[in-house]
């Protein structure tokens, strides 16, 4: 006697010939929990690595408002010295700045500190320079999850970490960039008399009679002179702010007059384009000078 066509249906249908498809599922489920874990297991490295510096990013949410920031996506094949001496001319605009660390371990690559002097200096850096291209790429920023090393000396909180080295400069070095900096900053401009340190020749008495003042007519052209730099600031510094605009072509600075640069740009619109927007942008907190360079 042949059975219905239902419990024929029934019979296809049975668990046996249904588990095929559960393992299937199965399978799929287990690859699914290996993928996350595998995400935490990153996430939690890129954690460690934060603290193991004396502060971490975290979560911007999870994380309170202090005056350490934390910074990643930075170029790696910067120097640390130049990406140092980078971060403090970008961030200084925001307030005193109390230490920039870095570092040249594999696990702190891309990664960088700055310390704030205080909570609202910090706050606005994170909030100025969110993805601000720096080098090429835009920085991620959020507070750091501990306090820096310089900020638990100052509270008397700190705690020495095992295991941690660190090179001491040479005294050598140490001694000529100290007598660099003694220099620079006695000096300023007037400590480099000539073409740049001194008054044009109209300004200058003639003899014995009054002292005559010459109007001085510059004419607005495709290159930029910039003025009241910090002496240590670099080329590359200054290519980072001025290679946003338009029409770029190059920074030169003077070894022998540091202070001072000339910026090109491919015609005098997009120089004035520049020299606008950036008129009086600080750097260490020193406002920079830009008028047109003579010709």
């Amino acid at each position: 006697m042949k059975r219905p066509f239902e419990a024929r249906l029934r019979h296809w249908e049975s668990p046996t010939r249904a588990g095929s498809g559960h393992e299937e599922a199965r399978k799929l489920e287990k690859e699914e929990e290996k993928a996350l874990e595998q995400r935490r297991r990153v996430r939690n490295e890129d954690m460690s690595g934060e603290e193991a510096a004396g502060g971490g990013g975290g979560e911007a949410n999870g994380v309170q408002p202090n005056v350490t920031i934390y910074i990643n996506n930075l170029n790696e094949k910067i120097k640390l010295e130049e990406l140092k001496k980078s971060l403090n001319a970008v961030f200084s605009q925001f307030g005193k700045i109390l230490e920039v660390l870095a570092f040249k371990t594999l696990k702190h690559k891309g990664q960088a500190w700055v310390v704030f002097e205080d909570v609202a200096s910090a706050t606005k850096a994170l909030k100025g320079m969110q993805d601000f291209p720096f080098y090429d790429k835009p920085m991620k920023i959020q507070y750091a999850k501990t306090k820096s090393d310089v900020v638990a000396k100052a509270d008397g909180t700190f705690v020495p970490r095992e295991r941690r080295k660190r090179n001491d400069e040479k005294p050598e070095k140490k001694q000529k960039r100290e007598q660099h900096h003694d220099v620079s900053q006695a000096g300023g401009m007037n400590a480099y008399p000539g073409t740049y340190g001194a008054p044009p020749l109209s300004q200058l008495p003639f003899g014995a009679g009054p002292r005559v003042m010459m109007p001085e007519i510059i004419v607005p052209n495709s290159i930029l002179f910039i003025q009241n730099l910090p002496h240590d600031t670099t080329a590359m510094v200054l290519q980072m702010f001025f290679c946003q605009y338009q029409g770029f072509k190059e920074v030169r600075t003077i070894e022998t007059k540091p202070g001072i640069a000339f910026v090109e740009y491919g015609d005098e619109g997009q120089a004035t384009a520049a020299m606008n927007a950036l008129q009086g942008f600080k750097i260490k907190e020193t406002p920079m000078l830009i008028t047109y360079a003579k010709k």
